[in-house]
């Protein structure tokens, strides 16, 4: 990684007023599509950005267009009538419905995977299957299209407990249970004076360094659901980034299985699900280009998926990041995910004549037995592009462009040797129901700080020019510094400037990396 030298962030590079011919469109309207206008801007070949639909950060960068990523006849027509010479696909939902395939035909370049590409994201049964015939390391999956048949398994899972039904006359003989539900058929017995005459009026529940009594059959059949248990329930289909469900105990997976299949709180995603082992370790994000012939890996990111610190509470679509991870990952650990994930990946889908070219997106987790996919991703992460881009000291434009016509092995990606952290600013209520339209404040004197870059996720304007929530993710603030405890600090710093009602953000961002080299 070569030094660079040190410019104020968010300043054009010095080169930039001259040569600037080409026009591009970025489709979407988060955090990542800002990060990436911004990044493009910066190109000295990039005459005018446009962002479909965008946001009051991307509207101060070029000009944001009317039209959602949805309506494929709109964006082509505006695309063909501007005389755009690069359209590049933010979102997943768009590539997954044929976006990308959809402008090609009308001849203009596309930087995003065709829809059978997409589907690598598209689908969770399709990655998994994918990884099985590669031998791409990963979680064994179980695939359910019904939520009893799911439930079942789950409650098939080993529990371990001792149950002795009490009464006040004598205690009746312990009976040792192996799976959840062999402990939820006996409680439910020995309550029941159907099945027994003299019913129970306690039963004590013993377990690995546990023992507790109870009298009623709720709080016994609770207490057994409430063993540890370590599985993630999965959605099939796209959601947002939040239909993975971490489960640490019976209730959790009983509640995802509900949630994702009977209150189909994700739609059609919810139709079938994954039910897998969980794994353990830290988790790390790797992106590449490839053209399908050429991978050209970005440096590491770890982004923060869980809603509040410690990684407590319900998964998000990202919390924060940081960039890089070197202590995470060495060269050696990344030349084995190369050699096991990506090239693997992007040989199948070639060999399964769907060729990738975009951006692949391998969410690792780095076990004892080596790092393990968790899920592919078909596009920039968000919030990792935003970590990463501030980072690139790379044309992002040339490499796009390389991408789609096939030629990455001319470029080269270069990157600045500082680190980068992104906090994210929610809404309260966030990831659940949330109010928009909330004045921002702060947003000038956090931009002013030194090497602080406001990227925003979920932001308008109204008639008077006042910027407002838009979204449940509001703002990515970045800060970048010479180490990553110094990037930390601007993020945070700028972070604590920018006030709306309801704001909310973790305070661990990198925390741990910082305090453990």
């Amino acid at each position: 990684m070569s030094e660079v030298k040190r410019t104020e962030v968010g300043q054009p590079h010095a080169e930039r007023t001259t040569g600037k011919t080409k026009r591009v469109l970025v489709i979407g309207k988060g955090g990542r599509e800002h990060a990436l206008c911004w990044a493009l801007s910066r190109s000295p070949r990039v005459e005018r950005v446009f962002c479909a639909p965008g946001n009051a950060g991307t509207a101060q960068l070029g000009r944001n267009v009317a039209l959602e990523p949805s309506d494929f006849k709109g964006l082509a027509r505006f695309a063909r009538h501007e005389e755009i010479d690069l359209v590049v696909i933010g979102p997943e939902e768009p590539l997954c419905q044929g976006l990308a395939d959809h402008l090609r035909d009308q001849g203009l370049k596309v930087f995003g995977p065709s829809a059978e590409a997409a589907e690598l994201e598209g689908s969770k049964l399709f990655a998994k299957d994918l990884m099985k015939q590669a031998g791409i390391p990963t979680a064994e999956a179980k695939v359910f299209d019904n939520a009893k048949d799911a439930e079942t398994y789950v409650l098939s899972r080993e529990v371990m407990l001792t149950i002795r039904p009490r009464n006040h006359h004598s205690i009746r003989q312990a009976s040792s249970c192996r799976t959840a539900a062999d402990c939820l058929e006996m409680i439910n017995a020995v309550f029941d004076p159907r099945d027994y005459p003299n019913p129970a009026l306690e039963v004590e529940i013993i377990g690995r360094n546990q023992k507790q009594v109870f009298r009623k059959g709720p709080e016994a059949r609770e207490f057994v659901l409430r063993q540890p248990l370590g599985l993630v329930v999965k959605a099939d289909g796209l959601a947002a980034g939040k239909g993975v469900e971490v489960c640490d105990d019976f209730r959790s997976a009983l509640d995802a299985i509900q949630r994702i299949m009977v209150r189909r709180e994700f739609g059609k995603a919810g139709d079938k699900i994954l039910i897998e082992e969980r794994l353990e370790g830290p988790e790390a994000s790797v992106l590449a280009l490839t053209d399908g012939r050429t991978i050209a890996p970005f440096d590491i990111a770890q982004d923060f998926k869980r809603a509040f610190d410690n990684d407590e509470g319900p998964n998000t679509g990202g919390m924060g990041a940081y960039s890089p991870t070197t202590k995470l990952i060495t060269p050696e650990v990344m030349a084995r995910i190369e050699e096991q994930v990506l090239v693997p990946a992007v040989h199948f889908m070639k060999k399964r004549r769907r060729p990738f070219q975009g951006v692949l997106y391998a969410g690792l987790i780095l076990t004892e037995q080596g790092p393990k996919v968790l899920e592919f991703n078909v596009r920039f992460g968000d919030p990792e592009c935003q970590v990463l881009l501030p980072r690139l000291k790379s044309d992002l434009y040339d490499l796009l462009e390389a991408v789609v016509e096939e030629r990455l092995e001319e470029v080269e990606l270069q990157w600045d040797t500082r680190a980068s952290v992104c906090v994210t600013l929610v809404s309260e209520g966030y990831p659940g129901p949330f109010e928009k339209d909330k004045a921002i404040s702060g947003l000038e004197e956090a931009a002013r700080l030194p090497d602080v870059l406001v990227f925003h996720a979920g932001t308008k304007t109204n008639h008077e020019g006042r910027v407002l929530t838009d979204g449940g993710r509001v703002l990515n603030v970045v800060g970048l510094g010479d180490t990553l405890a110094q990037a930390r600090d601007r993020a945070y710093q700028a972070a604590a400037l920018i006030r709306f009602q309801g704001r909310r953000y973790r305070s661990d961002i990198a925390l741990h990396a910082v305090e453990h080299g």
